[in-house]
């Protein structure tokens, strides 16, 4: 047996490639949609792709099962009670797949959705228990998937719970300690709280060190594994439903989408309403940017945020770097922004003789804040968790998810003083203020972590509320 894990950072996401190395024959579980890597993988080695299967609907990306079906002719394999509206295979509790001698078998493991699918691997040479579980987002390494994401619409957090804690304890645990698990997600995700980051675990050493696998109670279980999870963003439900649905591929969307555009098309666009993303890091931003621009600089968790913080119905115009613009196009399709209405041709350089159409964002470091005259407005927009653990005296704490929602909240009338943990989602948070006309900025370099490294005094184990 053949086992090939893809892991993707920006939005911890795993997949894997398991293949019969005698018959060449495979299976992608739980793809993500740029599937080039798997064919080149699957062509290099002589694999043929059989079938593309899905744990469940992922709410945090759009998996890349059509596009494997469209492009290498692969059978999609969903849960038994998945419904979707393309042709597919209803894996049945027990049932199995063949990669010539390979066996995989459906283990239906509903809990952190309705249709949770766990794969079980058989290989005959390495005897006849599974050899390794690919358990979706049902069981990660130290954690397990939560029950309480809209995206299982009819269903409450208490029902999903109680499903999950029976899928735990009658399907997983019951597997020999030796079993391999193969999570879909590492530390990072949203799917749970207490994701860690080793790429794969046993079901032994899951049932000692997970702590949501301890000895407790059904209701004890419920109530632990649905308490302080973050807050799913709201394209979520969007790309759970999105992966039902037959759709286009991300090949026939990025063909449309690599479209430039010159500067008056952008700024008529822009007047209508669309969504101007700049990609670029922090600094450049900084320096001069398009009005009315938002940051989402590309070297961080750019999709996740973008699915948090832009329109799914407006159109998106990006601005990006030579060398990042495929990939901030691309994930964009990772997680179904499909309506992309092209990119700025020649990027920041279009506006070299338009200097009344530039802006920049003001930045100042840690020792110099206590130094600035009157009393300067600190936004914090780190999560709540963040703020109530260390911050500054006197901050005001609105996470970026929640700021544009709350920007009355902030004066307009005096300096404001922005900071996240780093500075990448000050940088959002600065490019969101001066897009609602707020003028009187700051974007802190580097953020709380440069505060700290500056021995500057902050206030710690604030209680929450």
């Amino acid at each position: 047996m053949f086992i090939q894990r893809y892991y993707l950072d920006c939005l911890s996401h795993a997949s894997y490639m398991v293949a019969d190395e005698e018959t060449h024959e495979a299976a992608i579980i739980d793809p993500q949609r740029d599937i080039d890597i798997y064919v080149k993988d699957a062509e290099e080695q002589g694999y043929k792709i059989r079938y593309a299967i899905l744990t469940h609907f992922h709410a945090d990306f759009v998996a890349g099962h059509i596009e494997l079906r469209d492009r290498v002719g692969a059978e999609i394999v969903l849960g038994e009670v998945a419904e979707a509206e393309f042709p597919h295979i209803s894996l049945k509790d027990g049932e199995s797949l063949a990669l010539g001698k390979i066996r995989l078998q459906g283990l239906s493991t509903p809990g952190h959705t309705p249709e949770g699918l766990t794969i079980l691997a058989f290989d005959p040479k390495r005897g006849t228990d599974p050899v390794a579980a690919f358990t979706g987002d049902t069981l990660f390494v130290g954690d397990v998937g939560r029950p309480d994401l809209l995206a299982s619409i009819g269903f409450t957090a208490e029902q999903l719970g109680a499903m999950l804690y029976d899928s735990l304890h009658e399907k997983l645990l019951a597997l020999p300690d030796e079993t391999l698990v193969y999570p879909a997600h590492g530390a990072g995700s949203m799917c749970g709280k207490s994701l860690g980051s080793e790429a794969f675990s046993t079901i032994g050493e899951q049932k000692k060190y997970n702590y949501a696998l301890q000895p407790m109670s059904r209701d004890d279980f419920i109530a632990l594994v649905t308490a302080d999870q973050p807050e799913a963003p709201g394209y979520f439900v969007h790309d759970a439903i999105l992966n039902r649905k037959e759709r286009d591929s991300l090949d026939d969307r990025l063909q449309e989408v690599r479209k430039p555009l010159p500067l008056d098309d952008v700024l008529t666009l822009q007047k209508t309403g669309a969504q101007i993303v700049d990609t670029r890091d922090q600094v450049s931003f900084a320096g001069a940017h398009l009005k009315g621009a938002i940051n989402i600089p590309v070297n961080g968790k750019y999709a996740t945020w973008a699915g948090t913080l832009l329109n799914r119905e407006a159109p998106i115009v990006v601005i990006a770097d030579d060398e990042h613009l495929e990939e901030s196009l691309m994930r964009l399709g990772r997680i179904g922004f499909d309506h992309v209405a092209g990119y700025l041709a020649e990027g920041l350089d279009s506006l070299q003789d338009h200097p009344e159409l530039l802006q920049s964002v003001p930045r100042i470091t840690a020792p110099a804040v206590p130094e600035l005259a009157g009393s300067p407005w600190i936004l914090d927009v780190r999560t709540e968790k963040e703020w109530n653990t260390s911050h500054l005296e006197g901050s005001h704490n609105i996470p970026l998810n929640q700021l544009t929602a709350r920007l009355g909240e902030v004066p307009g009338d005096q300096k404001v003083v922005v900071h996240c943990q780093s500075g990448y989602r000050s940088s959002i948070a600065a490019s969101i203020l001066q897009k609602a006309g707020f003028d009187q900025l700051l974007d802190l370099v580097g953020g709380f972590k440069a505060w700290q490294q500056s021995k500057l005094p902050v206030v710690e184990d604030s209680p929450v509320g």
